[in-house]
């Protein structure tokens, strides 16, 4: 029999109203950023710097094959992990195999056998599923609906202060390598990446369940139960029909599948070991520009919730064609694959070009991934559906990353993978916004939350007003 973790944990205490009080949503959000700094953040700069930071990108492209092909399976089961487990566990479990990750293209530099990077990328991926659907109920579910695009921001910004972190850490390590030619990075990287990564498994502990976690006004942020597996399994299937979660399917696709292009055949083909690293410093932190911008114009721009979200489309959408723009004409530059000359840093207007359209590509990828996080976040207010929704997002996405690292495999030309990406990008606009305008609505009156036409009683005392 199931049993609820309301009634396990002890009587809610009124919260106190300083902003750093550790069962509020603000502080576990921004425990949650420190975590995914660490682990995915750092993750995000090693696979950056283009084929793993090796030479060759047939490993790299093979190890994410595995990684997203297990991601897309477990994304979609990281939902039901979450409600089983609670986010602590499933947390722990998820962070702990991005070391092993890093561990084992340390291992690649030393014995050049696929085995264990590929292997590696498969367990990651079972993993990053745990790790981003607990992820995705946390920023959903906590924040109050009214600042949920400031708090997915927040978010955002930690995040990827991993990846400009770990940008620093191939460019210091790295820095007397100005090699024209490529090649790969040195062992010290691997180590330090992997020293981050088991920091942030270790933060994992921090994690309060989610009934302990207490908005200012003293009401809890959501009601969360220990579900069944064959609860789980038959809500799962469900959302397979569910014309939400088929709108936001192409845009889930196309949300990773453009880094296969960028890492390996924007920041890997055109600039030195050395300014690969730096160009990431400024790639995430352009994501820290782009989803703070767009999630403050999301809880700010607009009195009415759907004109927010309407229009917040529309700017990405305008942004985004702009940059895929620049980056046809770019790459119509070196259709035939890297520059044997590689640009570095140091070179001053060869240099400008490029470095403008990568930090662009950051900037959109943000400002994509926070809108998308934004409209989930307004379809409920329970953290059991929103895990489930988050979870059938992350897994979807990754599975269209697994077939883009297999369409660069195979070799198609970087023309027709600029275009695949713009294309995808573009087709979920209409349809992002279509979904605004059917389920997202202006207040929030209500304390309940609404799934498949069912209305769900979550008990939850949210504010009204939207400014």
């Amino acid at each position: 029999m199931a049993v609820t973790e309301v009634e396990a944990s002890p009587p809610a205490v009124p919260a106190k109203r300083g902003l750093l009080r550790y069962n509020s949503p603000l502080a576990q959000v921004s425990l949650l950023g420190l975590i995914c700094f660490c682990c995915p953040g750092m993750f995000n700069a090693l696979s950056g710097l283009g084929g793993g930071g090796q030479v060759d990108n047939d490993t790299a492209d093979n190890a994410n094959t595995a990684l997203y092909a297990c991601f897309a399976v477990f994304g979609v089961l990281g939902g039901a992990a979450h409600n089983l487990l609670g986010p602590r566990v499933t947390l722990l479990l998820g962070a702990l195999t991005y070391p092993l990750y890093a561990g084992s293209f340390l291992y690649y530099n030393h014995h050049a056998t696929q085995a264990f990077p590929v292997a590696a990328g498969a367990i990651l991926g079972a993993g990053a599923g745990f790790l981003w659907a607990a992820q995705g109920a946390i920023m959903t579910s906590y924040p109050p609906p009214n600042r949920r695009g400031t708090y997915i921001s927040l978010f955002w910004c930690l995040f990827n202060l991993g990846g400009v972190f770990g940008g620093l850490l191939p460019f210091s390590f790295n820095y007397n390598r100005n090699d024209k030619k490529p090649v790969g990075v040195n062992d010290g990287t691997y180590i330090g990446f992997m020293a981050f990564m088991l920091v942030g498994a270790a933060l994992t502990v921090l994690v309060l369940p989610p009934a302990r976690i207490v908005r200012s006004d003293g009401t809890k942020a959501t009601r969360v139960t220990f579900s069944s597996p064959a609860t789980e399994g038959a809500e799962i299937l469900k959302l397979f029909a569910n014309w939400k979660m088929l709108l936001v399917l192409p845009a889930a696709w196309a949300s990773n599948f453009f880094y296969t292009y960028q890492f390996n055949h924007v920041n890997g083909a055109l600039f030195t070991i050395r300014t690969k690293g730096l160009n990431n410093v400024f790639y995430w932190g352009a994501q820290m520009l782009g989803s703070a911008g767009i999630g403050y114009f999301l809880d700010f721009g607009f009195a009415s919730r759907r004109k927010r979200g309407l229009v917040g489309v529309l700017a990405v959408a305008l942004v985004g064609t702009a940059i895929w723009g620049g980056g046809l004409a770019n790459q119509l530059k070196y259709n035939h694959g890297e520059l044997a000359d590689r640009i570095d840093f140091k070179e001053g207007r060869r240099y400008a070009g490029p470095f403008l359209l990568y930090f662009s590509y950051g900037l959109l990828d943000a400002m994509f991934q926070s809108l998308i996080y934004w409209i989930i976040g307004a379809l409920a207010n329970d953290s059991e559906v929103l895990s489930r929704y988050v979870g059938f997002y992350k897994g979807v996405q990754s599975a269209g990353a697994a077939v883009a690292w297999q369409v660069d495999r195979q070799k198609t030309s970087l023309v027709s993978q600029l275009i695949v990406n713009w294309g995808l990008m573009t087709i979920s606009y209409p349809l992002l916004a279509l979904l605004v305008f059917l389920a997202v609505k202006d207040e929030d009156n209500s304390v309940s939350s609404v799934e498949d036409g069912k209305e769900k009683d979550s008990k939850l005392s949210a504010p009204t007003s939207f400014h």
